[in-house]
């Protein structure tokens, strides 16, 4: 009895101690995000912090427009998730059936903000873009830059839409036209609170849209049919969606996804 009691005291900690090691062999390798260029910095943060949990794991970012992600990936690019900074992009990708079935959760949310470069003063709210010495506004590219609808949403909903048409600097991504005005490139720029709050002193946030004049900004996460690695790609998503994804996802000015 006691010899079959030892044999079972060795397999159960030889079961305790390898546990952790094969969770890891589950998840290991790597996987490619698809993620809206606004997400840039706390995406770095959170993929380092899942890469420290789980040794032996790389999470690359290919970071861009969402529409110019959306079409990557319809043509074949590689990529394991999707994250877009409005549904629209992840909604074209499921009617492709490029998406897998039940995968799809809303990890954050965001503001829409009006910012000036930091040392000028033209403007102190959206009607001061009217002013004849305001020249250049940077928004997003509203064909493929979320941003750049919400934008444009908010416009017409003040009313300042068709009167401003001739001052529109178009960028390539809401990171683009953050960096238009933190450069003095612009007189103003249309962008999200946490891209305004990632420029520092270089930029000052002149007022916040009312939610209530553009549609939620929020940013659906996808695992991308055909993942080279669902494992790791289920796993990380698991991730994004737990308390210290959240904190972190806080910590740089999200708000909550639901």
């Amino acid at each position: 009895m006691s010899g079959l009691r030892k044999v079972l005291t060795v397999f159960l900690l030889v079961l305790f101690i390898s546990a952790p090691m094969a969770a890891h062999a589950a998840h290991g390798g790597s996987i490619t995000v698809s993620a809206a260029a606004s997400l840039k910095d706390v995406l770095n943060a959170l993929g380092s912090t899942f890469e420290h949990e789980n040794p032996g794991t790389k999470i690359r970012f290919n970071m861009g427009s969402s529409g110019e992600l959306m079409v990557q990936i319809a043509a074949g690019a590689p990529a394991d998730i999707f994250i877009a900074a409005s549904p629209r992009e992840v909604a074209q990708l499921q009617k492709k059936g490029l998406i897998e079935p039940g995968s799809v959760f809303q990890l954050a949310g965001n503001s829409v903000v009006l910012i000036s470069p930091a040392n000028s003063s033209k403007v102190h709210s959206f009607n001061d873009l009217l002013r004849p010495d305001v020249i250049r506004i940077a928004i997003g590219n509203p064909k493929t830059v979320p941003a750049g609808r919400y934008a444009l949403e908010v416009l017409h909903k003040l009313g300042l839409y068709d009167r401003l048409k001739y001052k529109y600097i178009y960028s390539e991504d809401v990171r683009q036209a953050l960096n238009y005005a933190s450069t003095g490139e612009v007189d103003a720029a249309i962008v999200y609170g946490t891209d305004a709050a990632i420029a520092g002193q270089s930029v000052r946030i002149a007022a916040v849209a009312p939610a209530s004049s553009h549609k939620p900004v929020v940013y659906p996460a996808a695992v991308v049919k055909g993942s080279r690695n669902l494992k790791l790609a289920r796993a990380f998503m698991a991730f994004l969606r737990s308390p210290r994804a959240a904190v972190i996802l806080k910590r740089y000015g999200f708000t909550k996804g639901k």
